[in-house]
């Protein structure tokens, strides 16, 4: 097979990826997607919370797989051999364990000065609850992000693991990262990101706590403009079980959705005691058509009214599908690479593999040590040859 050629904005940056769970691989994903060379350092015997196997999971596309067994001295140096030619090295072990088996920021930074050495964690790097275990839906409760979000009366809901893991976590250690890579160029050093999920959090609900802070927002959840409890923000079921979603903030956009929908002396929308008999009239009108019909009625207006789609369909929206925003690759529908650039395009390249597919070959190809003998010792694991794997192509799908 030949070397699979990368393109996007980060061609050229080298990033070891300490496989993880959740945040971590998502960050990596990304990076990969803007084309970095990513090498997935997974463990000789996989273990933890598997949701997929790794060879159908698409965050783990767009990179090759070592297996690396950790805790052996010269599987650890593999590591630091690897860190040795890398721009970003990526983490997500709990704190001080990454120390503990041989490859900390210190030691890492000592072989490599200019490394990027990414943290990716729920409760950060210190403070008290640094130790513990959790997963998103904690660590968005303590950063104050879930307790706001639900129907007033009832509970808090979760927002699956969107907020937390990949919008409070990847998000801000990739920023981080690319923001380091940047600084490295002029300062010729690296440095360590402490990308803590509910830091991120913390930071993404700084508009919601602001508004908050001057009583501009109740803490009491469901009765607030974006929260549900305003009529014209929120959600409606139609004839045939479906939902349309209303967004019409702006009186302009209002008058227009209330126009459309043939909807006369209505209650004073600036009134919240009338939000409730609001509400009442704007649903029993979508309950009178299909969903299919009201999309139709609303689509290319500005009443910022839309459909809401299951994810199962949303590939084939014409709006995405126009703008290819999900692509069938190697057989996988699958949401391409984003954002998009204008020169330096990115594409899809590296299906997912099973842990320790590309063992041989990366190290070759990186000039790390006598992979014979380290295959040999067992600090490393070569699965099947990852040359005679079809799915492990260097076709690449544009978004």
């Amino acid at each position: 097979m030949t070397e699979a050629t990368q393109q996007g904005p980060l061609a050229g940056i080298r990033v070891v990826e300490l496989a993880g769970i959740g945040p971590g691989p998502f960050a990596a994903m990304l990076l990969a997607d803007l084309g970095a060379d990513v090498i997935r350092v997974d463990r000789a015997t996989p273990g933890g919370l598997a949701v997929l196997p790794q060879d159908r999971d698409v965050m783990a596309r767009g990179r090759r797989s070592i297996a690396v067994d950790l805790k052996n001295p010269a599987g650890a140096g593999v590591v630091l051999d690897l860190v040795e030619r890398a721009d970003v090295l990526i983490e997500g072990f709990r704190p001080g364990v990454a120390e503990r088996l041989g490859f900390g920021p210190d030691v890492c930074l000592a072989r490599n000065p200019r490394l990027v050495y990414g943290r990716m964690t729920g409760w950060g790097q210190d403070g008290p609850l640094a130790s513990s275990a959790g997963h998103d839906v904690n660590y968005v409760s303590v950063a104050g992000a879930l307790d706001p979000i639900g129907r007033a009366g009832g509970p808090p809901q979760i927002p699956m693991n969107l907020l937390g893991d990949f919008a409070g976590g990847s998000m801000y250690l990739v920023v981080g990262v690319l923001a380091a890579l940047v600084e490295a160029r002029s300062s010729g050093q690296g440095q360590v990101i402490d990308a803590a999920i509910v830091d991120g959090t913390a930071h993404l609900l700084t508009m919601i706590t602001n508004l908050n802070q001057v009583g501009a927002w109740s803490d009491q959840r469901g009765t607030n403009l974006l929260d549900s409890g305003a009529p014209f923000y929120d959600v409606y079921e139609t004839s045939d079980g479906r939902w349309m979603s209303v967004g019409a903030l702006e009186p302009q956009f209002y008058a227009e959705m209330t126009g459309i929908m043939e909807l006369n002396d209505l209650p004073d929308r600036n009134d919240p005691r009338a939000w409730p008999q609001l509400r009442e009239r704007i649903a029993a009108r979508f309950a009178e058509r299909t969903q299919a019909e009201w999309a139709a009625l609303f689509e290319g207006t500005d009443a910022c009214v839309a459909p809401v789609v299951p994810m199962r369909e949303a590939p084939k929206h014409p709006h995405l599908a126009a703008r290819g925003t999900y692509v069938e690759h190697e057989g996988v529908v699958q949401a391409a690479p984003a954002p998009r650039f204008s020169r330096t395009t990115t594409a899809l390249g590296r299906t997912p593999s099973l842990p320790g597919t590309h063992t041989r070959e990366t190290l070759a190809a990186w000039g790390v040590g006598d992979v014979d003998a380290l295959i040999e010792s067992g600090a490393v694991v070569q699965r099947p040859s990852a040359s005679s794997d079809p799915k492990d192509s260097d076709m690449k799908d544009r978004p």
